[in-house]
């Protein structure tokens, strides 16, 4: 897949533009604060109806703008299918093939994104709710259905925090409600679970070579994931099931006293090993890009077997982050077969022949221009 043309209308700084890409390498070369990453947070928005910079949408419409457009064709499975998103200061809705979505959900799914940015760097050293956030984002592209169990989720975790603290105060509290509410979370929570230890499996089988490759056979990855219940990655649903009633009886009395939900999805984590080493604690700096690199890697082929397709790649600043070792695979990996975005504010010291054939685009002040090479 591929987009063919994008129109921004009133987006960030963008009054009105309107840009035809390349299927290969496009470059949007700029200095800080013109608007690049703007423009990959449009297409990161047509995948995911969500920015990865911003929670508040009010903030994607230009200063003192009632709405914000953004526009698309993509060309997917030898059509052209064109997509929309607007967002006003009350909500956003979404168009596919010119038909208004009545949920988001219907709409994620139909572009393809994989994103790489300086802030994923931390994907192994930050907090967990990074890594759950990529495992979320990039298993939401590809099942929709997962999604939807997320947000069921997320709803009723609320919900049960909120009654889990109404109990804190009563002396001889009435669990009735608590019970069936942990009942509900319990039937997404196993779906959840069996989604991503799947989703874990698929990734791995790519990341682990990709990852010996980049280290010159020196380096084996290994990727476990840690869940807040005793239960092994082969499980039946079932045995998820009975094994979160058991623990969810077992803390009862904690939940209520702490007034909170203390397992589930939503505490989970990804460990990441190189060579039997916990990455995290004790791998250096690059080694731990290099695993980063290898999961984004791993993720467009992954997806490319999931639905047949390559997914479109977003190289948000990331090239002048990695080593030139690291900056040669990544270029040499994506050379041919996936419609890639890079933004940077030069290209000055980086040869390699995926980027002397790459289009190139200028932005000054929110205006751009494609350059002649």
């Amino acid at each position: 897949m591929f987009i063919k043309e994008l129109e921004l209308t009133n987006f960030r700084n963008y009054e009105k533009l309107h840009l035809t890409f390349d299927e290969a390498v496009n470059v949007i070369i700029g200095e800080n604060a013109q608007g690049k990453t703007n423009l990959l947070e449009a297409i990161y928005l047509l995948a995911f109806t969500k920015s990865h910079r911003t929670a508040n949408d009010r903030e994607l419409i230009k200063w003192e703008e009632d709405f914000a457009k953004i526009r698309a064709v993509l060309h997917k499975k030898n059509q052209n299918v064109p997509l929309e998103l607007i967002f006003h200061k009350n909500g956003k809705k979404a168009k596919l093939n010119h038909i208004e979505q009545k949920k988001l959900s219907e709409f994620i799914g139909a572009l393809n994104v994989v994103m790489f940015a300086p802030e994923d760097l931390s994907l192994v050293k930050g907090a967990p709710q990074i890594r759950r956030r990529f495992i979320d984002m990039e298993l939401g592209q590809i099942e929709p259905l997962y999604l939807f169990h997320l947000s069921e989720y997320q709803k009723i975790v609320k919900q049960r925090n909120t009654y889990l603290k109404q109990l804190q105060k009563e002396r001889n509290p009435d669990t009735t409600l608590l019970d069936i509410l942990t009942e509900q979370l319990i039937g997404h929570a196993s779906v959840i679970l069996q989604r991503r230890f799947n989703f874990l499996k698929k990734l791995r089988k790519w990341a682990v070579p990709i990852h010996n490759k980049i280290s010159r056979q020196l380096e084996e990855l290994s990727i476990s994931y840690v869940p807040t219940i005793e239960v092994l990655e082969e499980a039946a649903e079932e045995t998820i099931i009975k094994t979160f009633r058991e623990r969810f009886e077992q803390i009862k009395e904690n939940e209520i006293e702490r007034g909170t939900t203390l397992i589930g999805p939503h505490r989970d984590d990804l460990q990441f090993f190189i060579n039997g080493k916990d990455v995290k604690q004790y791998g250096s700096q690059g080694q731990q890009r290099t695993t980063t690199l290898s999961l984004k890697l791993a993720e467009i082929d992954l997806i490319y077997e999931q639905i047949g397709e390559y997914p479109i790649l977003l190289l948000d600043d990331v090239l002048s982050e990695l080593d030139d070792f690291r900056q040669s695979h990544l270029l040499s990996a994506i050379q041919g077969k996936v419609q890639t975005f890079v933004t940077t504010t030069s290209v000055d010291g980086i040869d390699h022949e995926t980027l002397k054939r790459a289009t190139m685009y200028n932005v000054v002040s929110g205006t751009v221009n494609r350059m002649t090479n």
